[in-house]
Formats: C-alpha cells, sequence, structure tokens
C-alpha cells in the first residue's frame, strides 16, 4: 500500500513538473512572439510611472491584448533587471513588436515620437523663439536671452516634454560651432575683425537675396564696399534699425527711413550695422567667408527674384530705371 501511494506521489510530482514547464515554456513563447497589433500605437509614458502604472497605460492603449499579457510584462521586466529602468516618453509601437521588443524599447528610449522645430533663414531672433514658445509639445519657459544671429536656423527635432531652455541651447551652440568652424576656413584678407563681424554681414546678405547661387556675389559686393570705406546702404539694415522684433515695417521703406540715423542705418553710417540684423544660415556665412571675387560695387532687383550688379554708378542707375519700369507695369 505504501509504495502505491509513493508511486502515486512520483507520478504527480512528474506531472506537475511537466505541466510547470510546460506553463513556462508557453509564457516564454508568449512574451517573445511577434505582435500581433494591425498598426502601430502610440503611448505616452508619464514620468514617475512605475512598472504597474506603466502596464496600465499599455493597457488602456491596446498595446497588450489580455490579462495574460498584462501579467507576463511585469513579470518578465523583473526577472530581465528592467522594470526599474523604463523610461518616460512619447512612443510609437510597431504593430509586429513582440512584448520582449516593447520592453526593450521603454529601456532604451528608442522609437520616440519626433516633433519638427522649423526655424526658416532671416527670422529675427524674436520670432524664432516665438516659434520655440508655440510649440505644445515643449515645456518650460526660456531662460535664456540670445543675442541677434546667435541661434542657427535649422529643422530641428525634439520631443515631446524636452525643455524649451534646452532647445534654444542647442540651437546657440550649434550657431557657435557651425560660426567657429567655418571663421577658420575664411579666405584671406577679408575685411571682417572677428567671427561676429562675419555674422553680421552674412544676415544682411540672407535678408538682401532669398536666391542661393546670388550670395557669394551679394556677399562680394558688400565686401567691395568694405575695403573702400563706402557705405553698404542695404535696406533690411535700415528696417532691423526701426523693427527690431520682427524685422518688418509692414509698408514700404520711405526716404525718411532710409535718413533717419540709428546704429542699424548702413546709408548714414559706414561700415558694418551694430550688429546682425536676423538669423543666417549656413550658406550665408560661407558665402561672406569666401565671397565672389568680382569688381561689383552695387545691385538691385531685376524683376525674376534675383538682382542685376553692377560695377558702376551708371550701369547701376540703368538697372534701377529697368527695375523702376517693371514695378510700374
Amino acid at each position: 500500500m505504501l509504495r502505491r501511494l509513493l508511486a502515486v506521489f512520483l507520478v504527480f510530482l512528474l506531472v506537475c513538473a511537466g505541466s510547470a514547464a510546460g506553463l513556462w515554456q508557453w509564457a516564454q513563447s508568449r512574451y517573445t512572439s511577434p505582435g500581433q497589433r494591425l498598426e502601430a500605437i502610440v503611448v505616452q509614458i508619464p514620468k514617475g510611472a512605475g512598472i504597474s502604472a506603466i502596464v496600465d497605460v499599455l493597457a488602456r492603449s491596446g498595446v497588450l491584448r489580455d490579462k495574460a499579457e498584462q501579467t507576463l510584462v511585469p513579470l518578465f521586466a523583473r526577472l530581465d533587471g528592467q522594470a526599474s529602468s523604463l523610461r518616460a516618453g512619447e512612443y510609437s509601437v510597431p504593430p509586429d513588436y513582440s512584448l520582449a521588443d516593447i520592453v526593450a524599447m521603454l529601456a532604451s528610449g528608442r522609437n520616440q515620437v519626433l516633433y519638427s522645430l522649423t526655424i526658416p533663414e532671416g527670422l529675427t531672433v524674436h520670432e524664432a523663439l516665438e516659434r520655440v514658445r508655440g510649440l505644445d509639445v515643449l515645456e518650460g519657459e526660456i531662460t535664456v536671452t540670445p543675442n541677434e544671429g546667435d541661434l542657427m536656423p535649422e529643422t530641428y527635432q525634439v520631443l515631446r516634454g524636452d525643455n524649451r531652455t534646452t532647445v534654444v541651447r542647442r540651437m546657440m551652440t550649434a550657431q557657435a560651432s557651425l560660426l567657429t568652424d567655418l571663421w577658420g576656413k575664411r579666405v584671406p584678407g577679408l575685411p571682417l575683425k572677428s567671427p561676429r563681424e562675419a555674422l553680421t554681414l552674412a544676415s544682411v546678405v540672407e535678408k538682401e537675396t532669398g536666391v542661393a547661387a546670388e550670395r557669394r556675389r551679394v556677399a562680394g559686393v558688400f565686401i567691395n564696399r568694405l575695403r573702400l570705406g563706402m557705405p553698404l546702404q542695404s535696406d533690411p539694415t535700415v528696417i532691423y534699425g526701426l523693427a527690431r522684433d520682427t524685422g518688418s515695417l509692414g509698408r514700404l521703406l520711405t526716404r525718411k527711413d532710409l535718413e533717419t540715423d540709428h546704429a542699424w542705418n548702413t546709408y548714414t553710417r559706414p561700415g558694418l550695422p551694430a550688429g546682425p540684423i536676423a538669423l543666417p544660415g549656413r550658406l550665408a556665412l560661407e558665402a561672406v567667408l569666401n565671397p565672389e571675387i568680382s569688381k561689383d560695387l552695387y545691385f538691385v532687383a531685376d524683376g525674376s527674384g534675383g538682382h542685376a550688379f553692377a560695377e558702376t554708378l551708371d550701369e547701376h542707375n540703368r538697372n534701377v530705371a529697368r527695375w523702376r519700369k517693371i514695378q510700374k507695369n
């Protein structure tokens, strides 16, 4: 009788062991099998969320399909030592991601949703900062005050929850790094004493022409004028001095405007304006530090979106007359 009971007990243990092994094998298979979702699902994991709260978010969003998956995720995350390292953020979960892939994604921070913040060339620093403030996925106030020209105009990729001041510092670092690099590659003999002067002139070139192929030639005109001690006579510098936030008057420039003296008026004052008048991009900086060699001293709009260049005042006056005729027609 005892032997029979012992045999039954041993069989029971074997059955239990077999069942446990089978259950473990099923759990591992379910945890690592590709997902069956129909499309990517975006989930937002809040800051400070623990593993239980994260599982709730994944379940409510449809990433976890049933109670079994809601049990397996925290179980294996703890076994793998990842439960305490899952990161907050907004994630796009691919449809074929397994539960293991999802946990690894949250632990690494990959697949976070990126948002574009575009700062076009030619904006003032005030306009650029307004764009940063207006992007609602960013957080916090801007606590730095960059000078005009100090932000690199570019399209930046940011994450939901990124700090606005951190983003602005990133723009400042990018512009400073670019300016340092290009200043070191400048052609010799330029009438520019510092990187700041190069930034200032590049901002004028940026506002004078939006035609990429013209930038080096426009830069060459201003370099020639600086060498000769001629005033730059750039309309955008006058406009900036009168409307420093927007760089735009909202009306046509008048003769009175040109005669109103201020630190940015390159009609009333020789040399460069007091500082940059906008955010110059890489092409404008490159143009100023490697300008086209010519004898041009003048340029005026030609009606095609570009400019007509001239070496002499007589030739320039003829170009101006043609432009005025185009305007009139």
